[in-house]
């Protein structure tokens, strides 16, 4: 089953990114993440048979989600600090103007550790269907006529259990001008990308950031380019509500921490690139084999994403 499959009707919609929330189930969701846990991808490690079988899923959504290669093939490999083979996934949404939005999270895991699997289902599977999603969303809304200004490039990323080593790839493909826009064939620089938006666990609610509300997400950014008032506006027009932080937990060294030094988005950052992280926070099962599907609320996980895409539709 593939999470981008399907197809739907033209005609009788108003042109409102509302129209793309009906092709998210928080069913799909489920499913996406137990396949992204299941014993037969053995926790993702970078390199694995398991992880191959991951790699091809996700490029084969990309394909069904209707976008195109931004260059020879689906993957990109590369090789870790420790010798493995890691490979991303990448997939463009052109749009009718200039200027790219990198939409990005990272697919693999820990793997398998002295027979024990670690199912990664917040850390990152859910990411990794949140991606899936917004894919799809836009597929949707290319079918109703809604068209953007920006293309996007929908990186999975491998590699950040390896020191970060697939956004480093990635950013080497960027600075030599190996990827490619499908429109025309002419080569996505650094200076081409406007923001990129790293998605990295949003699926928990057992980290909530006040008593009560596990309808909450926070967006670290630098105040002064992360777009944050289209986040707040994207909450409060879509009747959303979550309980949103631009911190977190209220604590500058841990933002520092996860916005700056530890994920996916720091490369670009290091580079004077614009970045934002989206995430639900760390949980006790992080990093251990109690992080699976079964934990992880659904629900809330498809209004998230669906805040995100409102998100991305202002500033696309």
């Amino acid at each position: 089953m593939l999470l981008c499959g399907g197809a739907w009707a033209r005609g009788g919609y108003v042109i409102s990114p509302k129209n793309a929330e009906y092709v998210l189930t928080a069913e799909d969701l489920r499913y996406a993440v137990s396949f992204l846990t299941d014993s037969l991808s053995a926790g993702r490690g970078t390199g694995t048979i398991g992880s191959q079988k991951v790699i091809g899923w996700i490029g084969e959504n990309f394909a069904a989600c209707g976008l195109r290669k931004a260059g020879p093939s689906w993957y990109d490999g590369f090789r870790t600090p420790s010798g493995r083979v890691g490979h991303n996934v990448m997939g463009a949404y052109p749009g009718t103007g200039s200027g790219w939005v990198i939409v990005m999270a990272h697919f693999d895991h820990i793997g398998m550790l002295r027979g024990a699997l670690y199912p990664g289902a917040d850390a990152n599977a859910s990411g990794v269907a949140s991606l899936l999603s917004i894919a799809k969303m836009l597929r949707r809304m290319s079918e109703v006529g809604r068209h953007y200004g920006k293309s996007v490039l929908f990186v999975a990323l491998d590699g950040k259990e390896q020191g970060l080593s697939g956004s480093a790839a990635l950013w080497k493909q960027l600075e030599y001008g190996m990827l490619k826009d499908p429109r025309d064939g002419s080569a996505i620089f650094p200076k081409d990308v406007a923001l990129v938006v790293n998605i990295d666990q949003v699926g928990s609610t057992l980290s909530p950031l006040h008593p009560g509300r596990s309808d909450y997400l926070m967006m670290l950014s630098d105040p002064s380019d992360g777009h944050r008032g289209a986040l707040e506006s994207a909450n409060r027009v879509s009747g959303l509500g979550l309980d949103l932080a631009f911190d977190y937990y209220g604590s500058r060294d841990f933002t520092t921490l996860f916005y700056r030094r530890i994920n996916d988005q720091k490369v670009f950052l290091d580079h004077g690139v614009p970045a934002v992280m989206f995430t639900s926070g760390i949980t006790f099962n992080n990093n251990k084999p109690t992080d699976t599907a079964s934990t992880l609320d659904y629900t809330i996980l498809r209004r998230r994403i669906i805040l995100i895409f409102h998100y991305l539709s202002r500033i696309l």
